[in-house]
């Protein structure tokens, strides 16, 4: 599907920026987001291999001359990876659910666990209550609309010198050497590198991750968790109060980043992904995880309750 199709498709939520004008255009960023892997994901028979179109890489965003047109093509591209990742994100928590209520675990099962807790830093003793607990806090989704609205201003609309050489979308650090790209002006002494990844679905899954785990972003899962024992819906509004520590400008970026999500009306895509995954049965979500055509994860495209079919 070609960037401009997927424009056409997602003008509607930006209706009210076509009327309002353009109103970020932020450089390049140097990212505050650490990140040392490609946030891949513990084997799991439910879990089903991922699409082809996972593996595209970032189009050209530079040819679009029209401030609308770019955006909307951004968000095209974009919001399909992240239901992508999101429903697989989901599969696990489903799995993790089961676990919770099993009487005695098996060897496979408790290696699962232990998988994870080392992905998500999870210290606990393997099958206690406390291991779930902390599992079930950090093994969740993210808004669209908070991952819409960073990946806009940390790779400027995706057109950064580490999306378009590295697919990296936000500003996420690696410290090994040769991992990624050298950022220009990195101070004397220092040895990050700004990650380079495979494809920007990778990107996402890894930012996913970085949110999960990371200890600068416990508020972000505190307000999470509080929304899911209120059952709240998560909001990218709500939880970008977690990201004080992912700039160096704290609040000013949050603010931001809020702002963002307002002007160019991202809480739709919330909106969109909370009716594609409502009152799902594990036989449609685990299909919704491995969808062949990118097109029908747009909003309003999926149909849930039958194969996914090209188109």
């Amino acid at each position: 599907m070609s960037a401009g199709t997927r424009a056409i498709m997602l003008m509607v939520p930006l209706i009210a920026f076509a009327i309002g004008g353009g109103l970020y255009t932020p450089s390049e960023s140097s990212g505050q987001s650490r990140s040392d892997n490609n946030g891949s994901e513990p084997a799991l028979s439910s879990l089903p291999p991922l699409p082809e179109w996972a593996n595209d890489e970032l189009p050209d965003f530079t040819q679009y001359q029209d401030t609308t047109e770019k955006k909307a093509a951004f968000f095209a591209f974009l919001y399909p990876r992240i239901v992508l990742a999101n429903s697989r994100i989901l599969i696990e928590r489903d799995y993790l659910e089961s676990l919770s209520k099993k009487e005695k675990l098996t060897a496979r099962e408790y290696r699962w666990l232990a998988q994870e807790s080392e992905r998500l830093r999870v210290d606990a003793e393997p099958g206690s209550k406390e291991q779930f607990a902390l599992l079930r806090k950090r093994l969740d989704v993210i808004p669209p609309s908070l991952i819409m609205a960073q990946a806009a201003n940390e790779s400027a609309w995706g057109t950064s010198r580490f999306a378009i050489k590295g697919n990296n979308l936000f500003g996420q650090w690696c410290f090994s050497k040769g991992c990624g790209l050298v950022p220009r002006g990195r101070a004397e002494g220092a040895s990050h590198e700004v990650a380079d990844f495979a494809s920007p679905y990778r990107s996402v899954r890894a930012y996913i991750q970085n949110l999960n785990r990371h200890p600068t972003y416990q508020t972000l899962r505190d307000v999470r968790l509080n929304d899911r024992r209120n059952s709240e819906p998560l909001s990218g509004v709500e939880l970008a109060e977690g990201l004080l520590g992912y700039s160096e400008r704290g609040k000013e970026y949050v603010e931001e980043i809020r702002a963002m999500i307002h002007y160019n009306n991202l809480e739709f895509y919330d909106d969109d992904f909370r009716n594609v995954i409502r009152d799902l049965t594990p036989d449609s979500l685990e299909r919704l995880a491995s969808t062949e055509a990118e097109i029908r994860l747009l909003p309003r495209q999926s149909s849930l309750n039958s194969t996914p079919t090209e188109g």
